[in-house]
């Protein structure tokens, strides 16, 4: 199993409770790829309006995410999850294809539809339709990653003898965070990943979650195994101070006890577990490179 890091990218993310700086994020990074996890996420958002209307600030995730990449060496790299909605297609594919070669082949595409209406309206964005502009423009990035040349007329998107030049040398892989059917049907369709997020122990709704994503790929002509299956959690560390806003549902036992927490998800089939620390700091970073050794040497 591969476990993963979020790394911070604005708000209260900051070991210190406040915006993290680009020093933040590299040494989480550096620490990750150091300690033997297996991958660094970074979320994507303009900012965060709270319901009490607090802004929270955040910083462009492309960019970091290709800074990471360039002082890293080992692990992989991606969005959890790069909003649709703020790139388009064609131009996403190219980012990733560009993305990929920096990395030395690390990158895992992870997109989604997009959710959060504030930012989308301070930017101008359309909030309609979201899962159906989201279905045009997946078809497109997952059939431009498969090296395809594409023309695609849709009612959002249009694109014409599209293909990636020059083309990336593997077929990166994608990843598609998704809940409700229409997108887990999505997901079957064109992903090589789904993820699903954010949980502390394996409960009922996790496995809920699990089965509800099988049942979409075996509604397609793909093998059962075709779609890699990832899930969040969130870490808490007990002997740092809490954050500001805990999240209700988290791990936060000792080691020892992640390290089994660990082996649950495993034998649920959980290929690769992502884990948001509290506080995300490069102490949280280590905390989880250890449990990792401790389940699986």
């Amino acid at each position: 199993m591969k476990i993963g890091v979020m790394l911070p990218v604005g708000g209260n993310d900051g070991p210190t409770g406040g915006m993290p700086t680009w020093a933040d994020v590299k040494a989480m990074a550096v620490a990750a790829d150091e300690a033997g996890l297996d991958s660094v996420w970074l979320a994507d958002h303009y900012f965060y309006k709270a319901p009490d209307e607090t802004v929270y600030g955040m910083h462009e995730s492309w960019t970091l995410l290709s800074a990471v990449a360039a002082v890293t060496s080992r692990v992989e790299l991606g969005n959890m999850v790069l909003c649709s909605s703020f790139r388009d297609p064609g131009l996403t594919a190219k980012m990733a294809a560009t993305l990929d070669l920096v990395s030395d082949g690390r990158l895992i595409l992870g997109v989604g539809a997009g959710w959060h209406d504030p930012e989308y309206e301070a930017f101008g964005l359309p909030t309609d339709h979201r899962v159906a502009r989201f279905e045009e423009w997946l078809e497109i990035v997952a059939r431009l990653l498969r090296h395809e040349t594409v023309t695609f007329d849709g009612t959002y998107h249009r694109v014409q003898d599209l293909a990636l030049q020059p083309p990336p040398a593997r077929q990166i892989p994608l990843l598609v965070a998704a809940r409700r059917p229409r997108m887990l049907d999505l997901t079957a369709k064109w992903a090589d990943q789904w993820n699903t997020a954010w949980f502390g122990q394996v409960d009922d709704t996790v496995r809920s979650r699990l089965d509800d994503m099988r049942s979409a790929i075996a509604k397609t002509d793909r093998p059962t195994d075709s779609v890699e299956l990832t899930v969040g959690i969130t870490v808490t560390d007990p002997d740092q101070p809490s954050v500001t806003e805990p999240e209700a549902t988290t791990l936060n036992g000792t080691v020892e006890e992640l390290a089994q927490s660990f082996k649950e998800y495993e034998s649920l089939g959980v290929t690769h577990l992502i884990a948001a620390t509290e506080p995300m700091t490069t102490r949280s970073t280590h905390r989880l490179a250890e449990a990792k050794n401790l389940a699986f040497g």
